[in-house]
């Protein structure tokens, strides 16, 4: 079985710019009914990204935390541009930059369309204890909070959040 354990945090200022050694632009979207997973009628998340040439179909456990099943399988271009149009009910729209620190490499997004303005670094860990780098333009960790999800972004678009929400106050989306 395949195992994600991947920290979420905000980040802050563009210090990290200057260290970026790949940035890659990509567009998901998500096979599973949203709604169905935020009701928690669905247990999993299906999803198809493009990024440049490449496309694949990832398939996690939908639920919360640092630590989640995970499955990806490489997807023919066409199959997955096919997917994404007919298919998928809304899209993300990134930037993903690579960033590498103390032997650790972040990725971070920067999101486009309705989610622009919002910049998040993921990094995967080989355990949810293991030790990382805490670069200074690493913010507040949001990975217990589903909002910052991918999926979720879809239809609570971080153009439509309030103050309250941005500031990590409130506990959903409305």
């Amino acid at each position: 079985m395949g195992v994600e354990i991947e920290r979420k945090f905000l980040v802050v200022g563009d210090e990290w710019r200057r260290h970026i050694v790949d940035s890659r632009r990509m567009v998901q979207g998500y096979l599973v009914d949203v709604e169905a997973l935020e009701k928690k009628f669905a247990r999993s998340s299906v999803r198809v990204r493009v990024a440049g040439d490449q496309a694949r179909l990832n398939i996690k456990s939908a639920e919360l935390g640092i630590r989640r099943s995970e499955f990806e399988y490489p997807l023919p271009l066409a199959d997955a541009e096919t997917m994404l149009r007919d298919l998928c009910n809304g899209r993300v729209e990134k930037t993903r930059h690579r960033v590498p620190v103390d032997g650790h490499v972040f990725e971070i997004d920067e999101f486009l369309g309705h989610n622009e303005g919002l910049v998040v670094a993921e990094l995967e860990l080989p355990a949810t204890d293991a030790p990382f780098p805490r670069p200074s333009w690493l913010g507040r960790e949001v990975s217990h909070m589903s909002r910052y999800y991918n999926v979720n972004l879809i239809t609570h678009a971080w153009c439509d959040w309030s103050d309250a929400e941005r500031a990590g106050e409130a506990t959903a989306c409305s």
